[in-house]
């Protein structure tokens, strides 16, 4: 998903993470009554729907990021590029067993 991509349906989004509008939309910063204009068709920020997008699509703990996380990337990609490409396909192949597991046994 692109950065700052449209989000077109949050209401899908926080109905699969079995969420009411209130933990949904708090866990971002934005009220009940915001989300719920926004699940109706509303605009949402790019700032909003970026956030939605790290925290609900990407599977960031917002709470557990830190600036020198930040930092450390940023010197991964651009002193060592293999090593970043090798590591993000790695916690990408992690992720998607993780979520296929989760399928497994919700099925």
């Amino acid at each position: 998903m692109d950065r700052f991509c449209k989000i077109n349906d949050p209401r899908n989004i926080r109905r699969a993470a079995g969420l009411t509008q209130q933990a949904f939309w708090s866990r971002i910063g934005a009220t009940q009554s915001a989300g719920s204009r926004y699940e109706t068709g509303r605009n949402m920020p790019k700032p909003t729907r970026e956030l939605l997008r790290l925290v609900y699509v990407e599977q960031i703990d917002l709470a557990a990021l830190r600036g020198e996380d930040v930092q450390i990337v940023d010197y991964l990609k651009t002193t060592h590029p293999d090593l970043y490409r090798s590591l993000a396909k790695a916690a990408k192949t992690k992720a998607a067993a993780a979520l296929a597991s989760n399928e497994e046994q919700a099925a």
